[in-house]
């Protein structure tokens, strides 16, 4: 088994119901041009895996198992989140969730911010990192998953810019560009993101 086989089968599945993140990969997918159908798991009524693992390693790899036990297809999943050093790394894994209720956008900033403002230093910024992992599995028993990470660095505001993106690119200070994550276009934003980064080492991956 090479780690291009999956190429002859046809399908990708894409392990995730993340309305944000299917969008911002259909939209890299089919730059790449691959020669098998990248398909939502939502298309094959594929529920959200349990995220019970550690760390983003640990969850995307879960996702794709999942969705390839169920599909029987290869598959590949994204495990992201926002990464903050004075906060130990939260909300780390439990981005999504990190106000309580899973895919809560503004509760979920809303609590970063709260988190945030007692350990703010005039004048001082606060560093901030998106992390993405993906893991694409051949089959659902595949003992070596492919991993590609991208990070993303940048400091967390003191209140919310712009209307694009997701999750918490309203808080995500890019200041090489003096903009917020979620004042960049589409465009932008994807060839220079966590995930945009971890899809060129998957894209890379198919060119050896």
């Amino acid at each position: 088994m090479t780690s291009t086989d999956w190429l002859s089968q046809g399908t990708l599945v894409l392990a995730s119901n993340n309305k944000g993140k299917i969008a911002e990969f259909e939209k890299m997918f089919a730059e790449l041009k691959l020669p098998v159908e990248v398909i939502p798991q939502g298309q094959l009524n594929i529920e959200d895996a349990i995220e019970d693992g550690l760390s983003f390693v640990e969850n995307a790899i879960i996702k794709a198992r999942h969705a390839s036990r169920i599909s029987g297809k290869p598959a590949i999943a994204d495990d992201s989140g926002i990464c903050v050093p004075v906060l130990g790394g939260a909300p780390g894994i439990y981005s999504a969730r990190y106000a309580g209720e899973h895919g809560d956008d503004a509760a979920n900033n809303e609590k970063l911010l709260a988190d945030l403002k007692p350990l703010r230093k005039d004048g001082e910024p606060i560093e901030g990192m998106f992390v993405c992992v993906l893991a694409l599995v051949q089959h659902a028993e595949d003992p070596l998953p492919q991993i590609f990470q991208g990070i993303w660095k940048g400091e967390i505001l003191e209140a919310a810019r712009g209307e694009n993106g997701f999750g918490y690119d309203p808080l995500f200070w890019l200041p090489e560009l003096g903009i917020s994550s979620a004042e960049m276009s589409k465009e932008e934003k994807n060839k220079i993101s966590h995930r945009g980064q971890a899809m060129k080492l998957f894209k890379a991956s198919l060119e050896k």
